[in-house]
């Protein structure tokens, strides 16, 4: 019984990501229905998009690795005999019957002319479908019922005898249908010889007639390994040589399906050795891409250049090691190819094996003395890349083709690092210790380390610019990826945390992070750091956490510098407005960044609320001090602040005056580690601003 839904239910309308949920519950069948309700009303009028091909029949063994810089999209097959999969719905003729005798269509509404536009489809099960819509605007959906071809069905049962009947009947066997397919063709791909036997006696001429895919049938012979078809249409005469649309030949078509056989069969009858695809690929690039060393002896004992390249300048060499073909690149490199050979993009064959973590070509490259100081197009070293690829334990590299884990990359850079020149990699603009670093690979960090690579060495000012912050040391991309361990081992290796432009305990401040910045503390972070290309008269490590006092304690607990947030240069005097014209407007003469005062920052909308606490925290760690105007203004706003106002003014306590006056003479660098001081704990609790013991 047909299937039906409602027009009005999804008519004009679009199924989006919110709505996905919605359906969650229908079939896979109701859901086609419902897409081609929707296809039917959105395009009322005018012609639907083609039809996606159908997936080519002998490309469904198909394992062409992704890797593999090839493209095959266009071999694809059009013929509605031997169609796999799912196909795109597409327009045909409005049927002038109902399809199907259960369909609840009558004839008079089909006489009337009422389905003017209908759709055929094919459901995940094979099943082809049409719809089409009724006079009440209701979409049908029912089988449709084909009549089969009596030719094609003779081929597949492999009845050359019925072939003959029709032959000597009349019937042109010879004619092509609207792909192009001729009963030979279909001889050929199911692998009938008598079949393609019976026709070639009959049409003999037609035995390289190509499809409109350019097909032949030794090509499609080719492709489903059909042996003895091969064999028989070779001893007939089939050209040996033509290609299909993608320029594949039947020579590539058996390299392909690793069919040694076919392979041997077609170059004993002459089959180029060295024809190229559109992607300018050869069967040997194919055959090494398979790893499969009989056939690649094949072909160079037919002559198979062994230097050859595709579009992209990649060698068979260069493929064997891309994809991690030990077998394949030792036998290259023992008949002479050459082992640094290098792609357009100038990337080696070491390069692309030490990208995708195949230890033992680099190791075996290495061992024919490929050189590790090639530089990529961008530059970049075979230590570089490795050091960059692999993954942090949880997540692999987006779009990483090959499983490369830590200990695959600490065993390739333990290669690499005794024959990387040292100099090339300080011309590279960038240190594998600032990709381990980026990547999270803490294990390539330790390393790298323990080999002696300089934590202290900065990327170039060329690289340096394609970061928004202008970061330059691998502690400043440890810091910023919130890399605890990381952030350690720099540091204790000797890393200055103070060399970036943006201090790296800024970016640990903005984080929160407290083990990072008290590592950073540690070893000499300057905790009064401040932003060159944005001047503020008070250290950016307030600025950073004036919405945290809990963290903004714990800084001038440390010695930060409190007494310059009360260092106003406009006073007790009216405070002007902020300047609204951009410094770096190009139609301006270039004006000199102006120095932000604390009380123009603290009046910003999103602080302001905390002017208070933030003022109240900052006078436990100055003397005498006079707030300005606005400040003042600040504190006047809300009469709960009337008391933070009043513990401004002098004179301050005696005991709190002598514990500025102590931490002063302690100095910042001890302040750090107070808690360490040999002192009794009363004293220490006192210098920490420890409030529980009595003044």
């Amino acid at each position: 019984m047909a299937s039906r839904i409602s027009s009005q239910s999804v008519r004009g309308s679009t199924l989006s990501h919110e709505d996905y949920s919605l359906y969650s519950s229908l079939s896979e069948e109701e859901l086609i229905e419902m897409a081609i309700e929707q296809s039917l009303s959105s395009s009322s009028g005018q012609q639907a998009s083609a039809p996606e091909p159908a997936k080519n029949p002998d490309m469904a063994n198909n394992n062409q690795q992704p890797w593999v810089q090839r493209a095959s999209s266009n071999r694809h097959r059009q013929d509605n005999q031997h169609t796999m999969g799912i196909s795109r719905a597409q327009n045909v003729p409005p049927p002038t019957n109902p399809p199907t005798s259960n369909s609840s269509c009558n004839p008079s509404e089909s006489e009337r002319g009422i389905a003017t536009q209908s759709y055929t489809f094919v459901t995940g099960n094979g099943k082809r479908c049409i719809a089409w819509r009724r006079y009440d605007g209701s979409l049908v959906v029912t089988p449709q019922v084909e009549e089969p071809d009596p030719v094609i069905t003779a081929i597949k049962n492999g009845s050359a005898d019925t072939l003959k009947s029709m032959i000597k009947s009349g019937k042109n066997l010879a004619g092509p249908n609207k792909d192009g397919w001729m009963p030979l063709h279909d001889a050929a791909f199911y692998g009938q010889l008598e079949c393609i036997k019976v026709l070639l006696k009959a049409y003999p001429g037609i035995i390289d007639q190509r499809t409109l895919a350019e097909q032949t049938a030794l090509l499609l012979a080719a492709s489903r390994e059909h042996l003895e078809s091969v064999q028989f249409l070779l001893e007939n005469g089939a050209e040996t040589d033509i290609a299909n649309k993608s320029r594949d030949t039947p020579l590539y078509k058996a390299c392909e399906r690793q069919n040694v056989d076919i392979v041997n069969l077609l170059l004993k009858f002459g089959a180029s050795v060295n024809h190229r695809c559109n992607q300018g690929w050869t069967v040997l690039h194919e055959a090494v891409c398979r790893n499969n060393l009989a056939i690649i002896d094949l072909l160079v004992q037919a002559g198979a250049n062994i230097e050859s390249t595709n579009i992209y300048g990649i060698t068979p060499l260069f493929v064997a090691a891309q994809s991690g073909q030990v077998a394949a690149v030792r036998y290259l490199i023992n008949i002479g190819a050459d082992v640094n050979t290098q792609a357009s993009d100038k990337a080696t064959a070491l390069y692309e094996a030490s990208k995708n973590g195949h230890t033992e070509v680099v190791e075996l490259l290495l061992s024919y003395n490929a050189d590790a100081n090639k530089p990529s197009k961008d530059g970049l070293l075979p230590l570089h890349i490795a050091s960059q690829r692999g993954h942090d334990g949880k997540k692999l590299i987006a779009f990483e083709p090959f499983p490369y884990n830590n200990e695959q990359a600490v065993k390739i850079i333990s290669l690499l690092i005794p024959v990387t020149s040292k100099c090339r990699i300080k011309r590279s603009g960038i240190s594998p210790l600032h990709l381990a670093a980026e990547r999270n690979h803490d294990e390539v960090l330790e390393l790298l380390i323990e080999s002696g690579f300089d934590v202290n060495t900065t990327l170039s000012n060329d690289r340096s610019r394609l970061y928004e912050d202008r970061r330059s040391t691998p502690l400043y991309f440890a810091v910023s990826n919130n890399n605890i361990n990381a952030t350690q081992m720099l540091l204790e290796a000797g890393a200055n945390p103070n060399i970036d432009i943006l201090n790296p305990l800024l970016v640990a401040i903005r984080q929160g992070c407290i083990t990072t910045i008290k590592l950073l503390l540690q070893h000499g972070a300057n905790i009064d750091a401040y932003i060159p290309t944005h001047p503020t008269s008070f250290p950016a490590t307030i600025m950073f956490c004036m919405k945290y006092l809990t963290l903004l304690k714990f800084l001038l607990d440390r010695g930060c510098d409190a007494e310059a947030c009360f260092k106003c240069e406009f006073g007790s005097d009216p405070h002007p407005d902020l300047p609204t014209t951009p410094r770096d407007d190009f139609r301006l003469p270039h004006v000199p960044p102006r120095m932000v005062q604390f009380c123009e920052m603290i009046s910003i909308p999103s602080i302001c609320r905390w002017a208070g606490p933030i003022i109240d925290v900052l006078l436990d760690y100055v003397g005498h001090v006079k707030l300005c105007s606005k400040l003042l203004e600040h504190l006047d706003s809300y009469e709960d602040w009337a008391v933070i106002k009043e513990k401004s003014k002098p004179p301050r306590p005696l005991m709190h005056l002598c514990r500025l006056k102590i931490r002063e003479l302690i100095g910042k660098e001890r302040l750090k580690y107070l808690n360490t001081l040999q002192a009794p704990a009363r004293i220490i609790r006192y210098l920490d601003h420890d409030y529980s013991t009595s003044e």
